[in-house]
């Protein structure tokens, strides 16, 4: 089987249901996390007094994302994205839902608010990556090129960054933190509810995969029809293996191996882990920080964080629809030399607001393009069927440095002052990112595009008339897949 055949529903019609409901989901759960991000420092600093504590809620619900996403992704395979999605989605609403319940009735001691948002944050991480994973097959279902699934998936994600902090904070400012954090709850509830009823039940499904997936591979790149005779015969000598799910721990493994061998995917995950971690400090230590000693106040936050995601939004739509005519490499680091070292530069000199916003502006358009190409590429570089884990792999090694960006940033700040934190980030981004593009694997990028990904071993061969590529599309197999960076695998954070 080949990457232009059929892998599941190329005979099907043409239909937009199964991509508006993933992306409706991905915005009703995301809005509502960014509305939390407001919600619930704002409850703890009203309740504790401490920017300590605050500190140690963002640690507590970041650090079991990272972890559990990174386990989860074999359970992803098995079970099916659409399952993980709604479960997870269910759980996150229960817990989220007992803070201000339990608030409200006097029971809520900080030891038991650091348990649920734990809970929220280790179920978040494969509820999220369970939905990115669902992206590529939404897109067959749609017929659309993988940019232009990615980016509209992006172009969700800038939305719920966008909106989710506004409302969030007219919601905290109006009714106070507890109306923010039952606003996240019921999002959660919601996106759990569109992934039941809005996604085709035959959409996201699992599948047991077999202890035998190395042979059965094997088999299909035989150099001679002895060599796979023989691999034939030795199967069947062992009738019962085929039928034997593969572990846990093979299953990860799997995962594991495949990310190891492919150069271009591992170059992309340790530059967006070194650029996220900076990410981190930029957004949560030294913007603040620049607010206050510049005299702009939160005003100046609200301002460079709407410049910015505003033109984050229009990026990813231009992305959306032209992306795939585009030569990535290309439009790949001059996103990032948009987006990275030019906002800490100019922060650094104390530049007039009017300047700020206009570099934030062009930095969030640049990142616009980011992760669409992202998505693209590791959709035809990983089979669907280790989509979960080597996503899970990738996202959690890409944001390992997210809870510590601003431990590091805050720390750097106390020994030497903001200016110099601030020069040398923007000169780390840079080097970065130049460096990595000088790395002979980004010369892939190009190399697979339009095609569908390697073939998956568990599906029949399924003849059907081929899929017609959309207008002015690169041809392309139906079995097109999913990324790996997010969001997120190494989803750029910017």
């Amino acid at each position: 089987m080949t990457g232009s055949t059929a892998v599941g529903a190329v005979a099907a019609p043409r239909s937009l249901r199964p991509l508006v409901g993933v992306l409706s989901a991905m915005a009703v759960s995301l809005t509502g996390t960014r509305v939390s991000a407001i919600a619930l420092p704002w409850f703890v600093l009203a309740t504790t007094g401490s920017a300590t504590m605050t500190g140690v809620v963002a640690f507590v619900e970041m650090t079991p994302y990272v972890l559990v996403k990174a386990f989860t992704g074999p359970v992803i395979d098995r079970l099916g994205p659409r399952v993980v999605s709604w479960t997870t989605d269910t759980v996150s609403a229960v817990a989220a839902a007992l803070v201000p319940l339990l608030h409200g009735l006097g029971l809520l001691p900080f030891w038991l608010l650091l348990v649920l948002v734990a809970t929220v944050g280790a179920v978040r991480g494969p509820g999220d990556l369970a939905k990115e994973v669902m992206v590529p097959e939404a897109a067959d279902h749609a017929r659309v090129p993988l940019e232009r699934a990615t980016g509209l998936s992006g172009v969700t994600e800038r939305l719920a960054s966008t909106i989710g902090p506004a409302v969030g904070g007219g919601l905290v400012a109006l009714l106070g933190p507890m109306a923010g954090l039952t606003l996240n709850a019921v999002a959660f509830g919601l996106g759990a509810l569109v992934v039941l009823v809005v996604l085709p039940r035959g959409m996201g499904r699992g599948a047991i995969v077999p202890a035998t997936t190395k042979s059965a591979q094997s088999v299909d790149s035989a150099d001679s029809v002895e060599s796979a005779q023989s691999a034939r015969a030795a199967e069947s000598a062992q009738p019962t293996r085929a039928d034997e799910p593969a572990g846990y721990w093979q299953m990860f493994r799997e995962g594991f191996t495949f990310l190891r061998g492919e150069p271009l995917l591992l170059t992309v995950i340790v530059m967006i882990a070194v650029t996220n971690l900076l990410d981190a400090g930029f957004m949560t230590v030294l913007v603040p920080l620049w607010a206050q000693q510049s005299g702009g106040g939160p005003a100046a936050i609200g301002l460079t964080g709407s410049a910015w995601g505003i033109a984050a939004v229009t990026g990813s739509l231009i992305a959306a629809a032209v992306a795939h005519r585009l030569p990535r490499r290309v439009v790949f680091f001059a996103g990032f030399l948009l987006c990275g070292a030019p906002r800490f530069l100019v922060l650094a000199l104390d530049a007039p607001i009017g300047v700020v916003l206009a570099v934030f502006a062009v930095g969030g358009f640049g990142s616009g393009f980011l992760n669409p190409i992202l998505g693209a590429v590791t959709f035809e570089r990983v089979p669907r069927h280790l989509l979960g884990r080597v996503g899970a792999l990738g996202d959690s090694l890409a944001w390992a440095g997210i809870p510590l960006g601003g431990l590091l940033a805050g720390a750097a700040v106390a020994l030497s002052g903001l200016i110099p934190v601030l020069l040398v980030g923007g000169g780390l981004y840079f080097a970065t990112t130049s460096l990595a593009a000088l790395r002979p694997e980004w010369r892939e990028m190009d190399r697979l595009r339009g095609r569908g990904p390697a073939a998956d071993p568990r599906e029949p061969e399924r003849p059907g008339p081929p899929v017609p590529s959309p207008p002015g599309a690169a041809e392309s197999g139906a079995g097109a897949d999913r990324h790996l960076l997010s969001v997120a695998g190494a989803k750029a954070d910017g």
